[in-house]
């Protein structure tokens, strides 16, 4: 597990947890989870994305747990969770389920943050008694619902069946990813970050990223692939904000637009110019300020604890 903690200092660097567990979905998977900051505070739950983990999220985890209870987890086959012979949207669902329940307790509410295929998985998720119950609020960072691969601009060619069928080729390659070399990080801003974004936020995101399993990339890649959530978008029905960069090649604005038209209580669209798709990275006080923002204004405890801090200030 050394690799998963091997990132640069700084705000990438995985913050030590208070507490970690073991969750087991309803199929038997088990899933790593960790838990940073006060036990009593306002809860946040973060999912990450396709090939990486927990530590994706270092930089809103070391902020947000000053004053929020952060509870983060690895998808299945990621990070520290195992992989597991069952791939597709009903087991993403599933893991979050088992997370919420095992970490929240009865009728305590979070703000869940899904960044790409953890996007997708609250989208999968949406209809799940542990999502009714404890979800207050949602941010989804550079996500997409359906048609992925037809829609990502990775291949610089207009849209059509050959694009298509060269970024399939692409995304569900087996080929290893090997060491993180200054062309795997070239490859790796090009395909997923704004060209602005600075060597210590491509570095980080290279070493998450090369430090998933071959076999665990390309089983969800067929899953992404094939991915239609479009009806779980219209069942997620609490207040819901998303962020995208204009520049992300894996699911842009046009994504973003068509989740926030199809969303039955979207509070906000915000994309970022010339940001990639790894906005928690490429904007880290963005992000880490909407979460904070949603918790504030639909965590009853929350608003109660700013209430306080602002007395205390006056």
């Amino acid at each position: 597990m050394s690799r998963l903690l091997s990132a640069p200092g700084g705000p990438y660097a995985p913050p030590v947890p208070a507490r970690e567990l073991t969750v087991t979905a309803a199929d038997g998977a088990r899933i790593h989870v960790e838990a940073h900051g006060p036990e009593r505070a306002p809860a946040v739950v973060l999912a990450h994305g396709w090939c990486c983990s927990t530590a994706f999220w270092a930089a809103q985890i070391r902020e947000l747990a000053a004053d929020h209870r952060v509870i983060a987890y690895d998808q299945r086959g990621h990070g520290r969770s195992p992989a597991n012979p069952a791939y597709g949207t009903e087991p993403l669902a599933d893991d979050l389920e088992a997370v919420l329940a095992a970490t929240l307790a009865p009728g305590e509410r979070a703000v869940l943050a899904g960044h790409s295929m953890g996007g997708m998985t609250v989208m999968a998720a949406a209809t799940r008694p542990a999502v009714r119950e404890h979800v207050a609020a949602v941010l989804l960072c550079s996500t997409g619902s359906s048609r992925l691969v037809a829609s990502a601009t990775v291949v610089p060619l207009g849209e059509g069946r050959v694009r298509t069928w060269l970024t399939r080729r692409i995304l569900g390659s087996r080929a290893p990813l090997g060491p993180v070399t200054p062309l795997a990080r070239r490859i790796l801003k090009y395909g997923t970050m704004g060209p602005g974004s600075g060597p210590h936020m491509v570095e980080a995101c290279a070493r998450i990223v090369h430090a998933c399993p071959r076999r665990v990339r390309h089983g969800w890649s067929q899953v992404l692939d094939l991915l239609d959530l479009d009806h779980g978008v219209r069942e997620l029905r609490m207040p819901v904000e998303i962020v995208v960069g204009t520049a992300d090649r894996l699911t842009p604005p046009s994504q973003a637009r068509a989740l926030a038209a199809a969303l039955p209580d979207c509070v906000g669209l915000t994309e970022l110019e010339g940001l990639g798709h790894m906005t928690p990275v490429e904007a880290p006080e963005l992000v880490t300020g909407k979460i904070r923002a949603l918790a504030a204004a639909h965590i009853p405890s929350a608003r109660a604890e700013r209430a306080v801090h602002a007395e205390e200030s006056a």
